[in-house]
């Protein structure tokens, strides 16, 4: 049984690998975060009711373009808390799934995020709070602000069951300005939504001049059997829950995020052992995998 569970793991590991054209470094991909959910992410795949292509035509979610038709009410909460510098990394290291972004210039404040809460978004931004929420399948939101110059490394997210929606706010309508899902390019352009798969590896850049601002959502993906979406709502609303992060401390704040203090330290530690001595750090990082599977078989 334990050769079974590992083999469907390793294999499920392989199969989000090879799936898109570009791909991660095998040795970065078997270290990556995304591996300890691979096999959820692999049942997601295999019983998704829309493509499973890099990118996903919006007739597929028409529920959408209640956002696409009220961009321009959206944009100017966006802009609104742009000039409160309300869209901003956190002051505390408290966002697991976004923390190594800030560095790049990338920042955000959150609108709703499964089934914590965020009295600040409703507070500053009630209009496209309330747009949300006319819409079940959103179960996250942020505005998202990436300046020019900024950033966002290759990489791929970690849960396959949602998909991502962006939709222009105020950005250069430029081509300089784009992201990059398994190495197809979309440049983003005011008032124009796109979905996309993140589980395929994708990057994003602004090499214009000017900022960029989109509202950012996850939507869960639809499934062909309903027991298989009743698990991943149920998935969603407990896993995901716990990594709530704040806008503010009136905010809800995850169980996840509430360790990641701890988790920051340990990596800045883990950084200058890789800085020192990067063989070495290889050869520790895969050893140690090594002996928790051999730990795994033997007990």
């Amino acid at each position: 049984m334990k050769w079974i569970i590992l083999g469907i793991w390793l294999g499920s590991i392989l199969f989000a690998h090879f799936r898109g054209r570009v791909r991660l470094p095998l040795g970065r991909q078997l270290l990556d975060h995304s591996i300890l959910l691979a096999p959820i992410n692999a049942f997601m795949v295999l019983l998704s009711k829309v493509p499973t292509t890099p990118y996903i035509p919006n007739s597929t979610m028409p529920e959408l373009k209640l956002l696409e038709d009220n961009w321009e009410v959206i944009r100017d909460e966006a802009l609104h808390l742009a000039e409160l510098r309300q869209i901003k990394a956190p002051e505390l290291h408290n966002d697991i799934g976004f923390n190594s972004f800030f560095k790049y210039g990338w920042k955000r404040f959150y609108l709703k995020w499964y089934d914590a809460k965020h009295p600040s978004s409703e507070a500053l931004c009630p209009k496209t709070v309330e747009l949300l929420n006319r819409i079940p399948s959103v179960k996250a939101a942020m505005f998202a602000e990436l300046p020019p110059g900024g950033q966002l490394n290759p990489h791929r997210d970690p849960f396959a069951g949602s998909l991502r929606f962006h939709l222009g706010l105020s950005t250069p309508n430029d081509d300089r300005c784009y992201i990059d899902v398994d190495g197809i390019r979309h440049s983003w352009r005011d008032g124009q939504g796109v979905i996309f798969d993140e589980t395929y590896v994708h990057d994003a850049y602004n090499r214009s001049d000017k900022n960029r601002i989109i509202l950012f959502c996850d939507v869960e993906r639809p499934l062909i059997w309903r027991w298989a979406e009743a698990f991943n709502h149920w998935f969603g609303r407990v896993a995901m829950s716990a990594a709530s992060s704040p806008n503010a401390d009136s905010d809800q704040t995850g169980f996840i995020n509430k360790l990641t203090h701890y988790h920051w330290v340990i990596d800045q530690k883990r950084r200058a052992f890789k800085k020192a001595n990067r063989p070495l750090y290889k050869a520790t990082k895969f050893g140690l995998i090594a002996l928790a599977i051999y730990l795994f078989l033997v007990s």
